[in-house]
């Protein structure tokens, strides 16, 4: 039992040696994961996005972006969502995980971009979500592109996005 309660501990320690503000986007990302899982089981994916369209990201044309700023903060983001996957409850399936780390940049008024892609694994047909920002990857390794062929046009954009083909425009 000694060895659990060093683990929790380890943690513990871990997590408070994040800045506040890291703090806080784990705890945030630890409450919204079960929001994301149940947005999509009960609203299903386009209804959930266009929920999320219309509750985040102000239109911010005009505004002066630090490009570089925004991937840092995207990626701290991520890492959030990631460390809430990984001690949280539940364990989120991509989508849920893409959906979830979306909403959180669309919050923080950062745009990201949600890729499904597919690919046939011997007689299985398998789909894999995750979120790009300025073409870097951000929950997945960044070479998913290899593994999985985006799809070519917007699953569920109301417009189609014709600056990059394959891109789920959302």
């Amino acid at each position: 039992m000694s060895d659990g309660n060093d683990r929790l501990a380890e943690k513990w320690r871990r997590f408070r040696r994040l800045s506040a503000e890291d703090r806080s986007l784990v705890l945030c990302a630890m409450a919204l994961a079960p929001c994301a899982a149940l947005g999509l089981s009960v609203l299903g994916f386009r209804r959930l996005k266009e929920l999320i369209e219309r509750l985040f990201l102000p239109d911010r044309r005009g505004v002066p972006r630090d490009s570089q700023a925004e991937l840092e903060q995207a990626r701290r983001i991520a890492r959030a969502v990631r460390s809430a996957e990984l001690h949280g409850l539940g364990r989120p399936n991509c989508l849920e995980r893409s959906m979830l780390l979306w909403s959180l940049l669309r919050h923080a008024g950062i745009d990201g971009e949600l890729h499904i892609g597919a690919r046939k694994n011997g007689s299985r047909f398998e789909a894999h979500a995750w979120v790009e920002m300025a073409g870097q990857v951000l929950n997945d390794s960044a070479d998913v592109h290899a593994h999985y062929a985006r799809f070519d046009g917007p699953i569920a954009a109301r417009e189609p996005d014709s600056r990059v083909a394959g891109k789920v425009a959302l």
